[in-house]
C-alpha cells in the first residue's frame, strides 16, 4: 500500500490478499494491465489488475484501486480455458470473467460478501519502466537540486523555472503521507509531476521534493521542517519571487504546509488539496465508515468493524509500553481474522504502535490555525472517501475564521487523489488515461498569481 499510510492502514489489513500459485498452463496474452470500474452504491472505483506470466505457465496477479490508495496488493490467479478467477482471499472478493475473442477484455462478476455486480476489464500492455520512456524536452529549466533541512541527509527535489529571467512565484509541493517519490506515483498516476508541469508552463516555478526513509520520530514535525528548509532554500534564488513564494500541499502535506504558515518567516500564501481538518483517530472512523458503506457492507458489519478499531485505538492509546501494546495489537487482529498469519499480524501490530501511528491519532489539525495569517485556498472533491469534503472543510475553515483571506473550493466530481471524474479521461492508444483534474490545476493557477496584486 502506498501514501496516506496512516489513515489507510486498516483498509489494508481489511483487503490484503494472499499470495497464490497461478494455475500451470495458462494461456498467452494476459500479461499487462487489466482496468475496469466496480461499481458500489453512490459511484465507482476502478481496479487495476496487473498479470505477469510465470516461468512455471502460471501468472502472479497484483490489484491497484488507486481510490483506496492500495497499490501492488498480490491475488490470486486461476485461468481454465477462456475463464479467469482473480481471487482476494482475506476480502472474501473474487473476480470471475470470461476473455473474449481478440483476448482485450474480460466481461464477469465482481463478488464479495454480501454484494456482486458485472464489470468489465479493459487490457493495456504494460508500460516500460521510466528510463525505457521516450520523453519530449519541456518549454522550462528543469534542476536537480539539494539542500540542507538541518539533518545528516541532505533533501533533494526537481526543481522547475519557467524560460525567462524571472524573477516569478514560485511553490513548494508537499505530498501526501507515504508518497515513494516526487511525483507522489500512483500506479502509472503521477499527480503531482501533472500539476508541476501545469504551473511551470504557466509562469510559476514548483519544487517537488524527494521522500527521505520515515525514522522513529514522528514524521508531521519533520515534514514541516523539511517544507521549511525548501522554502528558505528557494528564497535564496533569484529567479524565485520572495514575496510570492507559498506552499501547495495534498493530504497530510497540506497539514504540514498550514503548521509552517502559523511559523515565523511564513510562506506568502498557502494552498491545501484534501488536508484533514479532523483529528487522526476520528479521520480513520470516518474513512472506514465512508468504504465500507461504499462497497455496500451491511450495517451491522459496519458497526462490527467500528467497534473493532476502537477498540484497537484504546490499546494505542492507553498502553504505553511498545512490546506490551504490539503484543496484544496482533492478539485482536488474529482473533478478527483468524486467516491472518503471524507475520502479517506483527508487521499490521508494529506500524499501528509506531511512533508515527501514535502521533497520527492524536493529532488536530486546527489547533494552530489561529496563527495562519497568509492568504489560503482550501480545496476538496466531492468524490473524496479518504477525507471527504464535509466535516473536514468545515472544521478547516472553523479553524481559520480569523483569517479574512480563506478561499474554500469543493469540486465536483474529484477525488482523493484529484483525479478527474473517469468519464473526463482522455483515450491513450484506445484506453482511458487516468488525469488530473484541469478544472482543479486552472483554480490553483489562477489564484496563486492572483496573489500579490491585491
Amino acid at each position: 500500500m502506498k501514501r496516506c499510510a496512516a489513515c489507510l492502514l486498516f483498509l489494508s489489513l481489511i483487503l490484503n490478499a494472499v499470495v497464490a500459485a497461478a494455475t500451470p498452463g495458462a494461456g498467452a496474452g494476459l500479461d499487462g494491465l487489466w482496468k475496469g470500474a466496480l461499481k458500489v452504491p453512490g459511484g465507482q472505483l476502478e481496479v487495476i489488475f496487473r498479470l505477469v506470466k510465470q516461468s512455471n505457465g502460471g501468472y502472479y496477479g497484483t490489484l491497484d484501486v488507486p481510490l483506496q490508495r492500495v497499490a501492488h496488493m498480490a491475488v490470486s490467479v486461476d485461468l481454465h480455458g477462456d475463464t479467469i478467477s482473480l481471487f482476494a482471499e482475506e476480502a472474501a472478493s473474487r473476480f470471475t470473467g470470461q476473455i473474449n475473442i481478440d483476448g482485450k477484455m474480460l466481461a464477469g462478476v465482481w463478488k464479495q460478501p454480501g454484494y456482486q455486480v458485472a464489470m468489465q476489464l479493459q487490457h493495456a500492455p504494460a508500460v516500460n519502466a521510466p528510463g525505457g520512456k521516450v520523453r519530449l524536452s519541456p518549454p522550462y529549466r528543469e534542476e536537480e537540486v539539494a539542500f540542507s533541512a538541518g539533518r545528516t541527509e541532505r533533501l533533494g527535489g526537481l526543481l522547475t523555472v519557467p524560460a525567462g529571467p524571472g524573477p516569478f512565484p514560485a511553490v513548494v509541493l508537499a505530498a501526501d503521507a507515504g508518497a515513494t517519490d516526487r511525483d507522489a506515483t500512483v500506479g502509472e498516476y503521477r499527480p503531482l509531476g501533472a500539476l508541476a508541469d501545469y504551473l511551470t508552463r504557466r509562469g510559476i516555478a514548483v519544487l517537488r521534493l524527494d521522500g527521505l526513509p520515515v525514522d522513529p520520530a514522528p514524521a508531521l514535525p519533520q515534514r514541516v521542517a523539511d517544507i521549511q528548509a525548501a522554502l528558505n532554500f528557494l528564497r535564496t534564488r533569484p529567479d524565485v519571487d520572495f514575496s510570492r513564494l507559498g506552499v501547495v500541499g495534498h493530504g497530510e502535506g497540506g497539514n504540514a504546509a498550514l503548521l509552517v504558515a502559523a511559523q515565523p518567516l511564513a510562506p506568502a500564501f498557502v494552498v491545501t488539496m484534501a488536508a484533514p481538518g479532523l483529528s487522526g483517530k476520528a479521520l480513520a472512523l470516518a474513512q472506514q465508515t465512508a468504504v465500507l458503506r461504499a462497497m455496500g457492507t451491511a450495517p451491522a458489519l459496519i458497526e462490527a468493524s467500528l467497534l473493532h478499531q476502537r477498540n484497537l485505538f484504546d490499546v494505542i492509546e492507553t498502553v504505553p509500553d511498545a512490546a506490551q501494546a504490539q503484543a496484544m495489537v496482533v492478539n485482536m487482529l488474529r482473533q478478527r481474522n483468524p486467516a491472518m498469519d503471524t507475520a502479517t499480524a506483527l508487521a499490521s501490530a508494529t506500524q499501528l504502535t509506531s511512533a508515527h501511528y501514535r502521533h497520527f491519532l492524536a493529532f488536530d489539525p486546527v489547533e494552530k490555525l489561529s496563527q495562519v495569517t497568509c492568504p489560503v485556498l482550501l480545496l476538496n472533491g466531492d468524490a473524496d472517501l479518504h477525507v471527504a469534503p464535509e466535516p473536514n472543510l468545515s472544521a478547516l475553515a472553523k479553524g481559520l475564521r480569523g483569517n479574512k483571506r480563506v478561499t474554500t473550493k469543493k469540486l465536483p466530481g474529484v477525488n482523493h487523489l484529484f483525479q478527474a471524474d473517469p468519464q473526463q479521461w482522455p483515450l491513450v492508444n484506445g484506453q482511458p488515461r487516468e488525469t488530473f483534474s484541469p478544472q482543479t490545476q486552472e483554480i490553483v493557477r489562477a489564484w496563486i498569481l492572483q496573489q500579490g496584486k491585491e
